[in-house]
């Protein structure tokens, strides 16, 4: 009597998580030392696929541990847990410059993960998988609730944990790519936090003529999350991103209405005009656009907009003045910003000042701007409208795809832990 064939299994655990979380894969009922690859697909909110996979051998028992067992070549190598995210890139044939991001942050960002027989690294739609295994990754949490703002001429969207509060909050400041980006929030309000992702790049049509919004509008958001009766309102931080760091640190050091308990400045400078608004720190970095170089295949490299670093202490803002607790997050290969030298700039000014035990600075080798959450893929380059002008370019953000990947999950568990050292 035969013995009847067992069919390959693949085990998931969690299926259904938030974004950041990690899960454990596992493929069983395999053949002795057999070679698989596994592969995870992607289908953006943009209508776009975006794919990686890893190849891996059986044991002597037919399993696999993807926690455990290297990949031996694919979009990643070694032993790595999450590869099968961090290293996602558009499928070939894909439009160029690319960026996944979540728009419907309700909705769960879908991964199909499958597992085939050899070493594939094309034509996985045209095989038939051994098994698969569908994965759910949530930005927000069952309870959290998204609320449109837009009171006081202030345009964005707050999150709130569940239950009664109150609860520590954010200001969420994302870059100079401008829009409405949720899906940080929403993850911050799923670790317990209030999250307030402002829109305030789009600069504002009033009585005919356009410009950029003033630094009282910053203020009417803080005010917005400070009154708000689920918030802690003297327990309120501002994170930013690029852009959103150097709004961050203004707003920080100028403002008498914004007066944060913490800051987390990510791929940021503190370079622009002492109490500029939006429109003077544009005014600075176009005097200098004479400085944008272009690599090989003619993407923007704008790190060099600000540099050198100015000695005028009219040109950066004064953070020897910072009253709060800094973490700086800085991509050591960040082609878009000088974050590295940024933040040594701010540690000698904070040094000569006496208050340099207030910052922290994480750098990361190997990473590059874009420094987002955890598990999401490397963007090296992407596509990128200018503000104002509406240009199209491709930008160069810079880093390498696993140690980038590394830095975002580090810095974001890091993240995490001064919140909550500082907000809690």
């Amino acid at each position: 009597m035969t013995e009847k064939a067992v069919t390959p299994m693949l085990l998931l655990h969690p299926c259904r998580g938030l974004i950041d979380e990690k899960f454990s894969l596992i493929v069983q009922n395999l053949s002795q030392i057999q070679d698989i690859t596994l592969h995870a697909l992607i289908h953006s909110d943009d209508g776009d696929y975006w794919e990686a996979f890893g190849h891996y051998v059986s044991d002597a028992t037919g399993f696999v541990n993807v926690a455990n067992d290297s990949s031996l070549g694919g979009t990643y190598d070694g032993v790595e847990p999450m590869g099968l995210l961090w290293s996602m890139r558009p499928v070939p044939g894909s439009r160029i410059g690319l960026r996944l991001r979540k728009k419907e942050v309700h909705t769960p960002m879908v991964v199909h993960i499958s597992v085939y027989s050899g070493h594939m690294s094309q034509g996985f739609r045209e095989q038939v998988a051994l098994a698969s295994v569908v994965t759910e990754r949530w930005y927000m949490a069952p309870g959290v609730r998204r609320v449109d703002i837009t009171e006081g001429g202030v345009t964005g969207t707050l999150f709130l944990p569940p239950g009664p509060g109150p609860f520590p909050a954010l200001l969420d400041l994302w870059g100079g790519g401008g829009g409405l980006v949720e899906y940080r929030s929403a993850l911050l309000s799923s670790h317990g936090f209030v999250s307030l992702a402002l829109e305030y790049m789009t600069p504002r049509t009033s009585g005919g003529s356009t410009s950029h919004v003033g630094n009282e509008y910053f203020e009417a958001a803080f005010t917005i999350l400070k009154q708000h009766p689920q918030v802690c309102g003297d327990r309120i931080a501002i994170l930013g991103l690029s852009f959103g760091t150097s709004v961050a640190l203004g707003m920080a050091v100028y403002s008498t209405v914004i007066q944060p308990r913490c800051l987390v400045c990510v791929s940021g400078s503190h370079v622009q005009p002492v109490k500029g608004s939006l429109s003077d720190v544009f005014g600075e970095i176009k005097k200098n656009v004479r400085n944008t170089r272009y690599d090989e295949e003619n993407r923007v490299i704008w790190r060099d907009l600000l540099l050198p670093i100015p000695t005028d202490p009219t040109k950066k803002v004064d953070v020897g003045q910072l009253k709060c607790p800094v973490l700086m997050i800085v991509g050591e290969d960040d082609q878009n910003w000088p974050a590295t030298e940024s933040a040594e700039d701010m540690k000698q000014m904070m040094e000569k000042a006496g208050n340099s035990h207030l910052l922290t600075t994480l750098s990361y080798p190997g990473a590059g701007h874009l420094i987002e959450l955890p598990y999401s893929p490397h963007i090296r380059a992407s596509n990128f409208i200018v503000a104002g002008t509406k240009q199209k370019l491709v930008v160069l953000w810079g880093g390498e795809t696993a140690p980038h990947g590394h830095a975002q999950e580090d810095s974001w568990k890091k993240i995490l832990s001064f919140l909550e050292e500082h907000l809690y």
